[in-house]
């Protein structure tokens, strides 16, 4: 069974920073692409941003300069850097990763940026 394990969101105000984790368990043999999805109430599940097995990125367009996602192999994390937030990031943010061929999504977690 394989897992994925998020934390760090919370209530934050305009202009602050939060950081993102999360971690995969259970039987991993492979972990291909790995990333980051929001989804705001009334509004369809949208990119935050992914990035490769080998490091490569890519974002939403509208959030590059200010979020930064990154990972680390060894734990099986991956995490998003989310700067100068503003009260439209208010969403849930999902993990999602490539395990073992399967795509995996975790339960999310909230942010709330308060203007």
């Amino acid at each position: 069974q394989v897992q994925l394990a998020e934390s760090g969101g919370g209530l934050v105000q305009a202009g602050g920073s939060l950081r993102l984790s999360c971690a995969a368990s259970g039987s991993i043999f492979n972990i291909n692409r790995m990333g980051w999805y929001r989804q705001a109430p009334g509004k369809q599940r949208e990119l935050v941003a992914t990035i490769s097995s080998g490091g490569s990125t890519n974002y939403a367009e509208s959030l590059k300069g200010r979020f930064t996602i990154s990972r680390d192999n060894a734990k099986k994390t991956v995490y998003l850097q989310m700067n100068n937030l503003k009260p439209e990031d208010t969403a849930v943010y999902y993990c999602n990763a490539l395990i073992n061929f399967y795509d995996y999504w975790g339960q999310g977690t909230q942010v709330t940026v308060s203007s």
